[in-house]
């Protein structure tokens, strides 16, 4: 059994650290390069905001449809060949979406793509559990966190200044985001083997398992889950608004577009090291909840503050929501791991999944509609500020999963 004295990973294959990062940056990387071409997208296809992010948005709405049978597939086949298979399709996808001539060309691409990612990322967390010991979870998903987090930090910052005028057309964009899922796809299969307890030294099944997985009715009935899976709603409500308007709400401060992009990167740049640092110190401390209610509190306050803020301030503020939405989500995605015995882990992070996504989806398109409407992202702001309260409420209705909770959590595993 590796020694847990402190956050140090346990002797894990390199391959599967480098496929399981490698993999999370290509199947979030296609998707944000979508908003900072919004204008150029809009202009090309005649689309409203609200159109426009449907276009961005479409490959959540797939991860919210296929997280659960993803997860059930996962359960069924193995880890690692159900992220694969999505890889592959997630593959595909991207190179068909260079193709696209015409708006409902380039969405039915994106849902191809979307499908990939909705049989892969709620398995990331499976093969955490396998490979990783329950108590350092948190730490073992800030490693592919990263990964994920970089991808999107470099399609917002050099989609625009540099890869669309080196290309010329969007659809040279979407080709050239099209290479990390296919090397992600290539890597994976070649390098990825399935973990089993008996070769990674890791718990059979979970602390407190029977070694039996538990009826996906009965998990259904555990309220802690949907208290998880509402939260994770109202994170990607704040996430994918804030994320998915950020260059937008820069140039109607007066930004131009190639710096609207970076600026509103900063907030993946600055949780790139919270990916890291966040769950070292929630592992130090023993505790995981103040990382779930505090950050909601510092979203309310930036979401306020954005609105009247000019540029200057603005980088400030998109770091301080890039150090809050990363520590939550790790946080969050950890949960599965910490709550489940491992042979239940890829349900419970499909259902979580599944129904926490949807928020993203509904976030995403307010904010185009209420742009479209009042030609203003206030109102949508005031929105996040709402959704953000609401999150440090659930938050504190979910139970303390770390080492120093006062008892054991009760009808999980």
């Amino acid at each position: 059994m590796p020694q847990e004295h402190g956050p140090r990973v346990p002797r894990v294959p390199r391959a599967i650290l480098v496929s399981t990062w490698l993999i999370s940056f290509a199947m979030w990387s296609p998707m944000f390069c979508v908003p900072p071409m919004e204008h150029v997208l809009k202009e090309a296809f005649h689309l409203s905001h609200a159109q426009a992010s449907l276009l961005y948005i479409a490959p959540i709405i797939m991860l919210a449809a296929l997280a659960v049978p993803g997860g059930l597939l996962a359960d069924r086949i193995g880890a690692k060949k159900a992220a694969g298979i999505g890889a592959i399709v997630m593959a595909l996808g991207t190179v068909l979406r260079g193709t696209a001539t015409d708006a409902s060309g380039l969405l039915a691409f994106t849902f191809i793509y979307g499908a990939g990612m909705g049989l892969s990322f709620p398995n990331i967390p499976k093969l955490v559990s396998a490979w990783f010991p329950r108590k350092q979870a948190g730490v073992a998903t800030g490693l592919f966190t990263s990964g994920l987090l970089t991808g999107i930090a470099l399609a917002v910052a050099i989609t625009v200044p540099f890869i669309l005028p080196l290309t010329g057309t969007f659809q040279g964009v979407f080709f050239i985001w099209s290479i990390p899922p296919i090397l992600a796809a290539i890597l994976w299969w070649a390098l990825v083997r399935e973990p089993s307890p008996q070769s990674t030294g890791v718990r059979p099944s979970g602390q407190g398992s029977t070694g039996t997985s538990t009826p996906f009715h009965r998990l259904l009935c555990h309220k802690r889950l949907w208290l998880a899976a509402g939260l994770l709603w109202l994170h990607n409500f704040f996430f994918y608004t804030w994320s998915g308007w950020a260059p937008t709400l820069m140039m109607l401060k007066g930004a131009t577009p190639e710096l609207a992009g970076v600026i509103a990167s900063v907030t993946i740049w600055v949780g790139i090291p919270t990916s890291f640092l966040a769950p070292q110190l929630a592992y130090r401390m023993g505790l995981r909840k103040p990382f779930l209610w505090i950050p909601g509190i510092i979203l309310a306050l930036a979401a306020w503050g954005v609105i009247g803020a000019g540029i200057t301030v603005s980088w400030f503020l998109m770091a301080l929501v890039g150090v809050a939405v990363v520590t939550r989500f790790v946080t969050v995605l950890a949960l599965p791991v910490e709550m489940m015995s491992g042979e239940n882990v890829g349900r419970a992070s499909g259902l979580i999944l599944s129904l926490g996504y949807t928020g993203g989806i509904v976030g995403s398109q307010i904010g185009g509609r209420i742009l479209d409407v009042t030609g203003s992202l206030d109102n949508a702001l005031l929105v996040l500020v709402a959704v953000s309260a609401a999150a440090v409420f659930v938050a504190l209705g979910l139970p303390e999963t770390g080492p120093k909770a006062k008892k054991p959590i009760p009808g999980v595993d």
